[in-house]
């Protein structure tokens, strides 16, 4: 098994796990991008959003983020997710990045 979530996933790869359910994992950031920085992801491999096509995960993978928003006692989160290379994906298995304990702008920069 080539995909490292997936390899997270089926435990040969240890991961900081802060929640894990039948269909979802979440998992603490190895590169954090703010002071919590949580990945969500489908247990099952799916490349990225574009070929998600499961409403019904989709949701689950977002009531997961919240869940875990609120067990971690976030108030002010944001939640992210990149679609292909160019938009930063670097893991190709579809995964929602929790972000928080930072001030976010809009538009950045």
């Amino acid at each position: 098994m080539s995909c490292l979530f997936c390899r997270i996933v089926s435990k040969e790869i240890p991961g900081a796990v802060v929640h894990e359910d039948a269909d979802t994992l979440a998992f603490r950031d190895v590169n954090p991008q703010a002071p919590t920085h949580v990945l969500v992801i489908p247990k099952k491999h799916v490349t990225d959003l574009s070929e998600a096509g499961d409403p019904a995960l989709l949701g689950k993978i977002l009531a997961t983020a919240a869940a875990v928003a609120k067990s971690l006692g976030l108030g002010d989160y944001r939640v992210v997710v990149n679609n292909g290379a160019g938009a930063g994906q670097s893991v190709f298995h579809l995964h929602f990045h929790l972000l928080a304990g930072r001030a976010f702008t809009w538009p950045p920069g």
